[in-house]
């Protein structure tokens, strides 16, 4: 049974509660997985041994089944035996049976219709061809042979023509890559990126050709994989999962390609470069990558630093100054925003690289962030194993999860570089200029991070975030901090990856204190619990931006103007409970600090001031993972005691997570038997979701000279998000009901009433 928030309409002016009776906790149930007896239908098999068929009988008719199409000498010599002799033979070749052309006939026509007759098929063609079942059988199993092994000469046949076709084309490009010459320097060409200065460029040139000798060598290997054509190779990113616990990022669906389907196709016709555009593209990738390296190591003047050195804001003069070239000019309504930080974070600077350059694991470890990102096409895969000179054409959506915020879609290149002081560098910059789309509304300038590696497996992060944005449609509540960088700056991403990586550390660790009450030290229960939570946060994070990517439909005329209500229909997906699913969110202000605010709803022992489903109840926690330095990052599993009958027992999954730049609290109920599976290892993605929860964000610094700097905690209060996904009715094909609409509006305000009540700030 799904677990979810689920409202009956016909009880609008009760509570709410499950949308279930829950069971007891209790152990998991366990299932038996059988393997059926499978058997080689080519081969040719014994007589089978049957209650029913004694040996004598079997031995008689083995030899009558004897195919008699290949004949022993015996026919030559008749003439020379004596009569007894031949009355002999005559009653011995009684014994054999050859299949007349009828029953031959009959067999080949039942063969085509169907291949393997049963029991009864067989005894019903014996019966009409006046032979025995088993005759009938072997004659199938001999057929299926034959069939076999003819499919397989042609098969065979036709890979040895393709084989020798590739060795053939291999040759070819081959010898064009030998004979080719650059037209501006006389010298060998080269396929794929270009490098910084022509000191270099010898050097390049001859690791790619490398390159290209490795990928003709695989491609002669495995038939069916050609050499795309000559001069850019097109392919796709191999998969390198990240396996550190909760399971690879890559698994993630809807956050990669995969969740586009048919979408996803056409996004890729209207928006992948075309050949004439690869090398455009290529040289200001390498452009890009020289302007990133600058901007993190360079100071003052291109960046000035406040009082306190803790922000710092880009001299725009300066900057234009420096890269006279760029993307081109800034277009007219626009606004720059850049911003810089560093950070150590514990994580090897590799698997840091493939984080960035797998679509899906990006994705997934900034899902507050990334709410949507594919990427278009591969132009280069890497070389020597790994990502050193990889290019990506993608397409990303970047968001705030608020309803007042709209989100920001980019189109862009992302390269990656080895140098040679064993510094990785992953840069970003849109593809505007090469293909202007007359809706796009942010340019990514050079943007990316360097990593350096650092002793037992910790990676330096200098993270540099420069775009140029139309911000219209921002509300006034958000526009400072969305302007001050904040919400979408460098300082936001590194925080968020720091406290990523802290979470992956957790999951890894082995030294587990189990004498602490309520600690999970099941290893498989821990990675299966926090990957369900992570599942939780993004689907939490999808159902409050208002993302073009995902499934909702936005209702007009809900009877609350600052609530924004969603629907969507969910009907196949085994992680979601089937029906019409209704979210709500709305964004205020509180004027306490965001610690105070977060403290407050994470915690069980006040939940019951604000939590309606609880009803009063007492909520306690079961048992919990933690997953960071701070005791705010955590899973914790809770179980709801309340004296309504409807509520008793229930559990709630629940995640919390802080750092500087933003803090979350989000639940959801769970079916107790579902997490009784999960706590004991078992597959979390049948576990049905519906998220509530919180987002909570510093409000904006206070502007000096209309900047941001010297201005670092603003007015100290928080801008708090409230969201809820609701099943309304468990039936897809339903109508969604004004009465529904209005139930889930005052369930929100009734909650944002409460908090206002608990922290003392009703008038705010």
């Amino acid at each position: 049974m799904p677990a979810g928030l689920m409202i009956p309409v016909r009880n609008m002016a009760s509570m709410m509660g499950s949308n279930g009776s829950i069971g007891e906790f209790g152990s998991a149930s366990r299932l038996s997985l059988g393997q059926p007896n499978m058997m080689e239908p080519g081969q040719l098999h014994p007589l089978e041994m049957t209650q029913n068929t004694s040996e004598s009988e079997l031995a008689r008719l083995r030899d009558e089944d004897f195919d008699s199409t290949t004949k022993s000498g015996s026919d030559n010599q008749e003439g020379g035996a004596s009569g007894d002799d031949q009355e002999q033979q005559r009653r011995k070749k009684k014994r054999y049976h050859r299949h007349t052309q009828h029953q031959i006939q009959e067999m080949e026509a039942f063969f085509k219709e169907c291949p393997h007759p049963d029991d009864k098929q067989r005894k019903e063609l014996s019966r009409e061809l006046g032979l025995e079942p088993l005759q009938i059988k072997f004659w199938f199993q001999n057929k299926r042979t034959q069939m076999k092994t003819q499919h397989e000469r042609h098969e065979n046949s036709q890979l040895r023509a393709e084989n020798e076709k590739l060795r053939s084309d291999n040759m070819r490009y081959r010898e064009a890559l030998s004979n080719a010459s650059c037209p501006n320097c006389g010298g060998p060409t080269a396929i794929g990126e270009m490098s910084f200065d022509e000191h270099h460029l010898r050097l390049e040139n001859a690791r790619l050709r490398e390159e290209i000798d490795r990928i003709s060598a695989i491609a002669a290997k495995y038939v069916g994989k050609p050499v795309a054509s000559y001069p850019l190779m097109s392919s796709s990113v191999p998969p390198r999962p990240l396996e550190l616990g909760v399971g690879s990022y890559g698994g993630q669906q809807g956050y990669g390609g995969e969740m586009f389907g048919g979408a996803g196709d056409l996004l890729r016709s209207l928006t992948a470069p075309n050949e004439h555009d690869k090398p455009m593209i290529i040289e200001l990738a390498v452009a890009a990558m020289e302007e990133l390296m600058r901007m993190a190591q360079m100071n003052e003047p291109l960046w000035m630093t406040s009082i306190d050195g803790s922000t710092t804001m880009l001299n725009e003069d300066e900057y234009l100054r420096t890269f006279p070239r760029g993307i081109g000019l800034k277009p007219s309504g626009f606004r720059s925003e850049a911003s810089r930080e560093t950070a150590v974070v514990i994580m090897n600077h590799i698997s840091l690289v493939e984080i960035l350059m797998d679509v899906s694991q990006w994705s997934t470890v900034f899902s507050g962030i990334v709410s949507r990102a594919m990427t278009l096409e591969v132009l280069s895969t890497g070389v020597a194993g790994n990502y050193n000179g990889a290019l990506q054409v993608m397409t990303a959506e970047f968001q705030l999860p608020t309803p007042l915020v709209p989100t920001r879609e980019s189109y862009f290149v992302r390269y990656c570089k080895q140098h040679q002081d064993g510094t990785w560098a992953v840069v970003d910059v849109s593809l505007d200029n090469i293909r202007p789309s007359p809706i796009s509304r942010c340019r990514r300038r050079p943007s990316g991070c360097l990593i350096q590696e650092m002793p037992n497996g910790y990676s330096k992060v200098i993270w540099v975030e420069h775009v140029e944005v139309e911000d219209k449609g921002v509300h006034n509540l958000y526009k400072q901090l969305v302007s001050s960088g904040n919400a979408f700056g460098a300082k936001r991403l590194v925080a968020t990856l720091d406290r990523q990586c802290e979470r992956l550390a957790s999951v890894m660790a082995t030294n587990i204190p189990t004498g602490d009450v309520g600690v999970i030290t099941n290893q498989d229960g821990r990675k299966s619990m926090l990957k369900l939570a992570e599942r939780m946060v993004i689907s939490f994070c999808a159902g409050v931006s208002a993302s073009t990517a995902h499934t909702w439909t936005t209702l007009s005329g809900t009877g609350a103007d600052d609530v924004r209500v969603m629907t969507r229909k969910s009907v196949d997906d085994p992680g979601r409970p089937p029906g019409i699913v209704l979210s709500a969110a709305t964004s205020f202000w509180l004027p306490v600090p965001p610690k105070s605010v977060f403290d407050f709803l994470r915690d069980e022992n006040s939940r019951s001031e604000w939590d309606i489903l609880s009803n009063g109840g007492v909520v306690q926690e079961m048992a919990h993972i933690a997953n960071g330095r701070d005791t705010g990052n955590c899973v914790s599993l809770l179980r709801v005691n309340s004296a309504n009958s409807s509520q008793s027992n229930m559990l709630i999954l629940q995640e919390s997570c802080t750092d500087q730049t933003a803090s979350f609290v989000i639940y959801a109920p769970v079916d107790i038997v579902a997490m009784n599976v999960v706590l004991n290892g078992g597959d979390p993605d049948y576990v049905a979701l519906l998220p509530s929860g919180f987002a909570i964000f510093p409000d904006a610094p206070t502007a000096i000279n209309g900047g941001t700097i010297g201005a670092e905690a603003g007015s100290g209060g928080s801008l708090l998000t409230v969201a809820f996904q609701i099943l309304v009715d468990s039936v897809p094909t339903a109508k969604l009901s004004l009465g529904s609409v209005a139930t889930v509006n005052n369930l929100i305000a009734c909650t944002v009433e409460r908090i206002k009540a608990a922290l003392s700030c009703e008038n705010a």
